[in-house]
């Protein structure tokens, strides 16, 4: 069976933080065509949790995909030196999603993550504030959402 390599730009952001998040992931073939976007409104949270969310949609996609090969881009610079040991995570909440995401990596053959410049990720940055301006939420719908994302979390293992 002939391996799948995917190339996929991911971005996750707030506005504020914590403020209304979202994330996304932008998924090319080996040829450089898009061949798939996903995007997700989180709620309430940080920057940070937002570009982890980011990286376990891009998983999860390529997953989903059948892809054994990835190659990711991510403008988030915190979150390439975490993944790759260069800097400790302090913060619990990120490091329990790095968990989840370290399980998710053993689906794949080879997985690398990539620091690009923020110019170098337009389509995953725009897709992410496309769903932003799409949801203006009041503060009790954020919290209905934080606690439904909690509870996928748990149940599925998601963000």
């Amino acid at each position: 069976m002939k391996e799948k390599k995917l190339r996929i730009y991911i971005d996750g952001g707030s506005r504020g933080n914590p403020g209304p998040a979202a994330c996304s992931a932008v998924i090319m073939n080996e040829k450089g065509d898009v061949i798939g976007e996903e995007g997700r409104f989180l709620g309430k949270t940080t920057n940070n949790v937002a570009e982890y969310s980011g990286l376990h949609l891009a998983l999860t996609c390529a997953s989903r995909l059948g892809a054994d090969k990835l190659e990711i881009y991510s403008d988030s610079q915190l979150l390439v030196k975490q993944f790759c040991g260069e800097y400790k995570l302090k913060d619990e909440k990120l490091s329990e999603m790095m968990k989840i995401i370290s399980k998710d990596l053993s689906k794949f053959k080879e997985v690398k993550l990539k620091y690009i410049k923020r110019e170098e990720n337009k389509l995953a940055d725009k897709l992410v504030n496309s769903i932003l301006d799409s949801k203006k939420l009041s503060d009790k719908e954020n919290l209905k959402l934080a606690k439904e994302r909690r509870e996928t979390f748990k149940q599925e293992e998601l963000f």
